[in-house]
């Protein structure tokens, strides 16, 4: 099946979304601006203290801005530092520990300033703080000697570093403790024991703390413990007891759960929102209790909730207000139940709403800077100008604070600053930097000049115009030297200057001038495009039957623009072709040679150029082929004695014996694993080698339980696997890779829904896998936001404004540390529904069945989400005509894209009609504009609902009709015509005659007798006639002449004739048959030329008598005073589609006034009659009355 690849319009949409923002506040550098800072190191910064700190800060501008920074409030001199250097042309510190220098000594609260002529901008107050991975303190450990079944804690206690060690524990031999709902690791590093077993007997508990950090682990001195069991301590007690004294320890017996962590019935938690909570509860018992958690008064938080350590820990990602309430985890076993009650409160640092964004304003211009944050508590807002508080910086008339907005009036030059606003509460701060730039400046276009673009036909072009000027230009579009402005629906303009044209096609192709203009100046630019052909499979791979042993061939022959060069590329089941000489690529084709099972599959042809892409696939069965008795062929013995050598961290040897052959030379193996650590009892494919090679180097990834398996191929099949290897487990490292298919796509309208394929077990590469997730608003100077989560596959960040976009990023780690940094991605917040409707709604009646709607669009912010269109609903009121109400159906139309028109087809004339417009994004529909009343003008009319024909005499006919159903107007008249059908249908004279419109019959009168007639009825309106009906009729014969010839057709003489005719007849056929049986000739013939039989003569036409009989093609001449036409004779091969055929004898013409003049000829005719004539031989009499 051929399919053609492209880039979705909703996404180029959301491309040109994303670059208009940037445009809006990108000014060229080459332009006066205050600063903006475009790099600064984070707010807590822990460095590492054996080297040099560097803290950043880097801020574009012109002039170049100088910069300076503050330490703990105060000016910072780093001239008086030898330690500490500027970046050139930067602000970026650089403080030298690696020569001398103390990180402890450089510890501190630090901003920056980036100062121009225009205004001054700050950075975040950014802590730096060195890292300590202190040691552990010495102690003496006294070993822990225990009785069997009751619990335990062993308590880490790490030192306490910066930032916070992961603990984990190990013993001797680096091997992480197992755990266990009995044993398990808190929240705070200890180990507990629910209750301790004989086997938990040993001297090597060791707890690690890893300060990922400096990358250091610190080992706590080893643990002993030693678990006595009932026996044994009844033998201790009894040897040290006199004979006399009766004691013994009390056997294992169960015991109810008793809280080990935490204590007391209730406690406290508060947590901030977007992190995650975590709540711990840890029980002693026998049997070992389990833990269930509940939440008093409502339910846990489906989808965001996670059980950890065996259930013991209660994990929920971004915690939001709702979270906060009484948790309660309850921990049973069969002999009871305790609890412990956690109240959870849910503060929030400030976050955004709206930031404040870069301002260009020219001289006169007003304008808004708003700041918005939300927070719990309620956030401070506190607007600052070029660094100082707004309440003791310079004034400016122009400039009105009013709470989180700064109102700009009337702006001057001497307006251009750096306005930061802080929004703060007891749980953090934001800080955001916004100038305020006021220029007058001429359009400049920055997309190159003749910049060439490539689209394929019925495909979407994109022509960029990127400009810049104040006040913000205008900008128009015009293809050719000479061409008019272009407008209509097949263009559409987006507020950042690109021409998209929805469907180019081959005329498309050509220049594209770009003209920008403000009061201050215009300017253009031109660039090219070029449309090509769409590349085409003209014959596609067919499905294919083939023998084994045989060979195949695929056809895949193409058709592509001649500027553009196709890559073929063959794949078998969505892979690479096998390396494998059999396989022979061709130019058009793909041929198999000795074609095996193996080669059984999916075949796809796919064909890439620089601009499209399509592909099509076949499938290949491959049978069995003819048995041979000579050999019996078999699959091979499977593999056998493997060994492993060679052990390393990422590799090992692998080698085996092969099984037998069984007449079929193995042509490779198949090596497959098993990760027993996370998938036991699952097999994946490794690798394959060719048959004549048993031993393979492969590659091993961390953290994973090896077992290997080797299967032998031949060209009959795959032999059964061989026992598996021995197991060889491979050291934990730091995660490869990231996870994949990284998207943000919001579900409501204040949130961001992350998700991403998570990583594999094997692709884990070490214990403890989790997630980093971070995002911030793209196109804002704000910091990344960061959680770290379970591994799991979605995360949920709630307040956010209503689509916007957002860079997300996600990092895989483990408990040895961080996987590459990951690449960025692009999200949007989530969709709400349009806030307003469609504004200036006008129609144009075009005619009366057809209609033109324009609207004004919506402002882009309004649209909240992706545009997707306009929809008109419209329905019909009533018919002015008929002043009669229907049932009221609305008719939708839908309109794609940011267009302002649309046609309205399908109406109905002479009606009222109303409609509305909506706009419509991914969420649905906005609200509708008012109502429009627009009414279509007359049409003309339908045909009229039927027409009869009654009445028939010798010179009248009566017609009766019916209105027209659809009369779509004033009917003002109708029209007749009508005209004569002579026996050759020949039409003689059209007559027409115009009737009132308020008649339903007519007596049409002084018509020509047993004449056919052709009616053509229709009706009319102010506009003009409608359909016309047609009907045939004819009037009925004169009386003599029918009873003349009903009289000859019931004389007596007359049937006579007729029956000696027939005895005649049946005589000759006797004497015939006799003739012929005797040998004899009987010259029928001769005797007919020379006695024409006067009983087989037609009849004369003017006395009734029987005439002369003739073979001639001419018949007799009509009676005298006919007026016959010179050619009047009638053949018998043109009569096949005459009157005569039907019976009707009539050979004339019509008079100058209409009149029918001629008579009946005579002639006969043995066909049957066709249609609604009659079926029975034409007689004379049934001559006259077969139309009647």
């Amino acid at each position: 099946m051929m399919k053609k690849r492209s880039i979705p319009a909703s996404k180029a949409s959301l491309v040109l979304f994303l670059c208009q923002m940037i445009s809006a506040l990108d000014v060229p550098l080459d332009l006066l601006q205050p600063p903006t800072i475009t790099r600064q190191s984070p707010k807590d910064y822990i460095v590492d203290p054996r080297e040099n700190i560097v803290i950043q800060c880097e801020a574009k501008g012109k002039p170049p801005p100088s910069f300076s920074w503050t330490r703990n409030g105060t000016h910072f001199d780093i001239d008086k530092d030898a330690q500490v250097t500027m970046k050139p042309n930067s602000g970026t510190l650089v403080i030298n520990i690696m020569n001398g220098g103390k990180a402890e000594a450089y510890e501190g609260i630090y901003q920056c300033t980036a100062r121009n002529e225009r205004g001054a901008a700050i950075s975040n107050n950014i802590v730096v703080r060195p890292s300590r991975s202190p040691l552990w303190t010495k102690e003496r450990l006294e070993p822990n000697q225990v009785r069997e079944g009751d619990s335990l804690v062993l308590h880490c206690r790490p030192p306490v570093g910066l930032p916070p060690p992961i603990i984990f524990w190990m013993d001797n031999a680096f091997q992480r403790l197992p755990q266990s709902e009995r044993v398990s690791q808190g929240l705070n590093g200890d180990l507990y024991f629910s209750n301790v077993q004989p086997e938990d007997t040993r001297e090597d508990y060791i707890c690690y703390a890893r300060f990922n950090h400096t990358q250091t682990i610190q080992q706590k001195q080893p643990i002993s413990v030693k678990v006595f069991s009932m026996d044994s301590l009844n033998d201790t007690i009894a040897a040290n007891l006199s004979d006399t004294d009766i004691y013994g320890a009390k056997p294992v017996t169960q015991r109810q759960p008793v809280l080990l962590t935490p204590t007391g019935s209730t406690s406290t938690k508060v947590e901030l929102r977007g992190n995650v909570l975590l709540l711990e509860c840890i029980a002693a018992g026998i049997p070992t209790p389990v833990i269930r958690w509940i939440k008093e008064g409502g339910e846990l938080p489906a989808n965001r909730t996670f059980f950890e350590n065996f259930k013991k820990t209660l994990k929920i990602i971004d915690v939001s207000e709702a979270d906060s309430g009484n948790y309660k985890c309850i921990a049973r076993n069969t002999l009871g139940s305790a609890h412990h009650v956690i109240s959870v409160t849910v503060k929030a640092a400030p976050y955004w709403i709206t930031a404040p964004r870069n301002l260009v304003l020219s001289p006169g211009e007003d304008g808004t800077l708003i700041c918005r944050a939300n927070g719990n508590p309620k956030p401070n807002i506190n607007w600052l100008a070029n660094g100082v508080p707004i309440a003791i910086a310079p004034e400016d008339p122009s400039r009105r604070v009013d709470g989180d907005t700064i109102i700009f009036s009337h702006v001057q030059e001497r307006s251009s600053s750096v306005y930061q606003c802080n929004a703060s509460n007891e749980y953090g701060y934001l800080l955001a930097n916004a100038f305020v730039n006021v220029l007058a400046e001429p359009p400049r276009i920055l997309t190159p000049a003749n910049k060439l673009y490539q689209v394929i036909a019925d495909s979407p072009a994109l022509l960029d115009c990127a400009y810049f000027g104040s006040p913000k230009p205008e900008i128009e579009w015009f293809k050719g030297v000479k061409g008019s402005t272009l407008h209509g629906n097949e263009y559409v303009f987006h507020d950042n200057g690109t021409l998209e044209i929805p469907v180019a096609q081959k005329d498309s192709t050509g220049t594209y001038t770009c003209v920008a203009r403000n009061e201050l100046g215009k300017i253009q630019n031109e660039v090219q495009l070029e449309v090509k052909d769409p590349t085409v499979i003209i014959k596609q791979p067919e499905y294919k039957v083939i023998q084994r042993y045989g060979q195949v061939s695929f056809e895949c022959i193409i058709k592509h623009d001649s500027t553009l060069l196709p890559a073929v590329i063959w794949l078998k089941d969505h892979d690479e072709l096998p390396d494998d000489e059999r396989f022979l690529v061709g130019k058009d084709n793909l041929t198999i040679m000795n074609v095996t099972d193996k080669d059984d599959g999916t075949y796809t042809c796919i064909v890439n150029t620089t601009l499209d892409s399509v592909s099509a696939s076949a499938v290949l069965t491959v049978v069995a082929a003819p048995p041979t008795p000579a050999i019996i062929y078999a699959r091979p013995n499977p593999p056998f004695d493997l060994e492993l050598t060679g052990q390393l961290e990422r590799s090992i040897e692998l080698s085996w014996i092969p099984g037998d052959e069984n007449n079929s030379p193995i042509t490779n193996f198949v090596i497959e694993y098993e990760d027993g650590l996370h998938e036991p009892g699952v097999w994946h494919y490794q690798t394959e080698v060719p048959g004549t090679q048993t031993t393979v180097q492969l590659k091993l990834s961390p953290y994973v339980n090896y077992s290997f398996r080797v299967i032998a191929v031949n060209e009959i099949g795959r032999s059964q696997p061989s026992e598996p290897s021995e197991q060889y487990l491979t050291k934990s490292a730091n995660p490869d890779e990231n996870p994949s298919n990284v998207q943000g796509i919001g579900s409501e309208p204040d949130n961001l829904v992350i998700t991403w394929k998570s990583l594999k077990g094997f692709q884990s590469n070490g214990p403890g896998l989790q997630y980093k997730v971070s995002w911030r608003q793209k196109d804002v100077d704000d910091e990344w936001t960061s959680v770290i989560v379970a591994n799991v596959s979605k995360y949920i960040v709630s307040g956010t404004p209503t689509f916007v976009p957002y860079e997300i990023k996600v990092q895989a780690l483990n408990d040895l540390g961080y996987a590459p940094e990951p690449s960025e991605v692009i999200g949007h917040s989530g969709e709400d529904l349009p806030m307003v409707a469609p504004g200036n709604v006008q129609v144009h009646v075009i005619n009366s069945t057809l209609a033109k709607v324009h609207w004004d669009p919506v402002p882009v912010k309004t649209v909240r989400g992706h545009l997707q269109g306009y929809k008109v609903y419209y329905w019909k009121i009533q018919s002015l005509s008929r002043r009669s109400r229907r049932h009221v159906e609305k008719k939708i139309l839908t309109f794609r894209g940011n267009k302002t028109f649309g046609m309205l087809p399908g109406l109905e004339p002479y009606s009222s009609y109303k409609l509305n417009v909506r706009v419509v994004n991914g969420k649905g529909e906005g609200p509708a504009s008012p109502d429009k009343v627009f009414k279509t003008p007359e049409g003309v009319p339908s045909s009229p609902s039927f027409l009869k024909i009654t009445n028939p005499t010798l010179d009248s006919l009566t017609l009766e009709w019916g209105s027209p159903t659809h009369p779509n107007g004033v009917l003002t008249s109708y029209i007749l015509k009508f005209q004569p059908i002579n026996n050759t249908h020949e039409l003689g004279p059209l007559v027409e005659i115009r009737i009132p419109a308020n008649e339903s019959s007519l007596i049409l009168k002084n018509l020509n007798y047993s004449t056919r007639y052709k009616f053509y009825f229709n009706a009319q309106t102010s506009v003009g006639s409608g359909s016309q009906i047609t009907e045939e009729a004819v009037t009925i014969m004169d009386e003599a002449m029918a009873s003349r010839q009903v009289d000859i057709a019931t004389q007596g003489w007359f049937i006579g004739l007729m029956c000696a005719v027939a005895l005649l007849i049946l005589i000759l056929l006797i004497v015939c048959f006799i003739r012929r049986n005797k040998g004899g000739k009987y010259p029928v013939k001769e005797k007919e030329d020379a006695h024409a039989d006067p009983e087989i003569q037609p009849m004369k036409e003017d006395d009734g008598t029987f005439g002369e009989y003739s073979d001639a093609e001419d018949h007799k001449p009509l009676k005298k005073g006919s007026r016959t036409p010179s050619d009047r004779t009638v053949k018998k091969e043109d009569s096949d589609d005459s009157l005569v055929d039907y019976g009707e004898g009539v050979n004339g013409q019509f008079n100058e006034d209409g009149s029918f003049i001629g008579q009946y000829s005579g002639k006969k005719e043995k066909e049957p009659a066709e249609g609604n004539e009659s079926s029975e031989a034409p007689s004379p009499v049934n001559a006259m009355n077969s139309f009647v």
